[in-house]
């Protein structure tokens, strides 16, 4: 594990939010979708759920975005914008089937500032252990989805969207090519 437990799920969390906005695709459209998105990444706390919330989460998605192609004195900027915004107040808690870990932010806050504080709250970690190269945009030539590397090795260079299949198979193809290519060749010869 490089960060603790919560810190990752923050940064997961974060990455699906961010590539919920696949260029001029949105997967991120009505409730239902956020519904979905907050089920999946436990969220806990209060909900409106109503267009408004849905829109301050889908706003948030660039501003996180963002801190992927910044330097890290501008990740420290960024983040410490969000803590102040979301008037960030770090205290442990223990819910539902988690230990203590914090949270920053009042369950009764709206969705996105918690969103958001969370992201901020495991950026802290990222930077502070000098993680930042850890921030990844997919390595697929047709692909601008962020990623997270929570490897021990460093060695992540894809999102989850399958394009570590997609890489692999055109690899296997451009092989299995110039290994045609080369028995033509020797053929030829002969």
């Amino acid at each position: 594990m490089v960060f603790a437990h919560d810190t990752e799920v923050a940064l997961a969390a974060t990455v699906a939010l961010v590539n919920t906005l696949d260029g001029a695709d949105d997967h991120l459209t009505d409730l239902l979708a956020l519904d979905e998105f907050v089920d999946t990444w436990g969220w806990t706390g209060t909900r409106t759920h109503d267009a408004q919330e849905l829109e301050a989460v889908r706003a948030l998605r660039p501003q996180l975005r963002a801190l992927w192609d910044s330097e890290k004195d501008e990740v420290v900027q960024r983040v410490n914008d969000m803590l102040r915004a979301g008037n960030a107040l770090p205290q442990l808690v223990k819910h539902d089937t988690w230990d203590y870990h914090l949270h920053a932010t009042a369950p009764e806050a709206p969705l996105a500032t918690r969103i958001a504080v969370e992201a901020a709250m495991a950026f802290i970690d990222v930077v502070r252990s000098q993680a930042l190269d850890r921030l990844r945009i997919c390595d697929m030539h047709d692909c601008n989805a962020v990623t997270i590397d929570l490897t021990k090795n460093k060695s992540k260079r894809y999102c989850d969207a399958g394009c570590s299949n997609r890489a692999a198979v055109a690899a296997y193809r451009a092989r299995q090519a110039a290994t045609r290519h080369n028995t033509n060749a020797a053929t030829r010869i002969a």
